[in-house]
């Protein structure tokens, strides 16, 4: 499995020469995606020059072993180094999601359970917002449908990273919370205490880089402009600023209300747009190859229940995964990064039995 680390690390001295160069560094688009394969390679040129390393400290102890008993001490310590370093190395050459240093589009939308799905997808967004900030991501809510008691019909938002690191890109870490989110509680609107079962959908999208990477025909577009409204159906604005694009082809349509710029509010539909553009290519590219990949974990299915929230038991479970844990007031506060590691891992021993049984 190691023998196309050589080849990873001609590309890697390759990336060093071509990001050198000031053209590179003039074109923003090419620039980000070479720093992105760069940091990924790194890691990969990282953990085999350690394991290098480690196996010749391994063989000089070995070779001294019966001369100096020190030497035969140190042995079984990196005979364990090197079983760690094969395998790092190992899942760092899983073939990577291309997508997974990108940014991106996430939609929490109210579902069955009327008022009390609605508080429940402001909950999720609360959770997620405290997720990205111990994570030092940038949000930013790009439109929001508030309920009458203080909760979302519909939220979205995007999630921005600095790292050029694909392993720390958004992308790797939230493409598995598309899906149904069940909740399990009191709500606030029950008087006789008892425990209700609603959800709530979440919608995970890449953010397209640049522009230019999504092509899109302004013939292609049908934009519709209307006053925005706020809870209930009261007027908040007076102007039509609020934006409806229609990409005619695919049959996407995204609204736009939460700027008072009707110029804003397009920009941003277009943001979404190109996402889900992306989104829906990748999806029938995936669906044309039929040897392509099938993620255990994350689906194309957006109706698919992932996860409970059990609040009388205080209990997190995530159906794909088998996780459960009993600290739920914790993970609302954003503590997500157990149950996101355990989708990542669960992804990677799938797609490293797959490479497996390729080889």
């Amino acid at each position: 499995m190691f023998e196309s680390v050589q080849g990873f690390l001609a590309e890697y001295e390759e990336l060093q020469v071509q990001l050198s160069d000031p053209e590179v560094h003039a074109n923003p688009a090419k620039s980000k995606k070479l720093n992105r394969r760069f940091a990924e390679l790194g890691a990969i040129v990282g953990a085999y020059n350690q394991l290098k390393t480690v196996e010749a400290d391994l063989e000089a102890a070995s070779e001294l072993a019966d001369e100096d008993p020190s030497f035969a001490a140190e042995v079984p310590a990196l005979e364990e180094s090197r079983a760690e370093l094969e395998e790092k190395l190992r899942r760092l050459l899983i073939p990577r999601d291309p997508d997974d240093g990108r940014d991106v589009i996430m939609e929490i939308k109210a579902g069955e359970g009327g008022a009390e799905s609605a508080l429940f997808a402001a909950d999720l967004l609360r959770m997620y917002l405290h997720y990205a900030e111990s994570k030092g991501w940038k949000t930013e809510i790009l439109d929001k449908t508030e309920s009458d008691l203080g909760g979302f019909k519909d939220v979205q938002i995007a999630i921005k990273n600095n790292s050029n690191d694909p392993a720390e890109g958004v992308w790797a870490h939230l493409k598995f919370e598309g899906g149904v989110h069940r909740v399990q509680r009191v709500p606030a609107t029950e008087s006789q205490g008892r425990i209700h079962t609603s959800a709530a959908g979440v919608l995970v999208f890449p953010e397209v880089d640049e522009p230019e990477e999504v092509e899109i025909q302004q013939n292609d577009l049908k934009i519709d402009v209307y006053r925005s409204s706020g809870p209930g159906g009261q007027s908040v604005n007076t102007t039509d600023s609020a934006v409806r694009i229609t990409h005619l082809p695919t049959g996407i349509v995204v609204s736009m209300q939460n700027e008072k710029s009707q110029i804003q509010n397009r920009e941003a539909a277009m943001r979404v747009l190109r996402a889900r553009i992306l989104a829906k290519q990748q999806e029938e590219l995936d669906a044309e190859a039929s040897a392509a990949r099938k993620s255990q974990i994350r689906t194309v299915d957006r109706s698919e229940r992932i996860r409970t929230y059990n609040f009388p038991e205080n209990r997190i479970a995530d159906h794909r995964t088998g996780y459960k844990a009993y600290n739920l007031d914790q993970v609302m506060d954003g503590a997500l990064e157990p149950i996101v590691q355990s989708c990542i891992s669960s992804d990677e021993e799938h797609r490293l039995a797959e490479l497996v049984e390729d080889n």
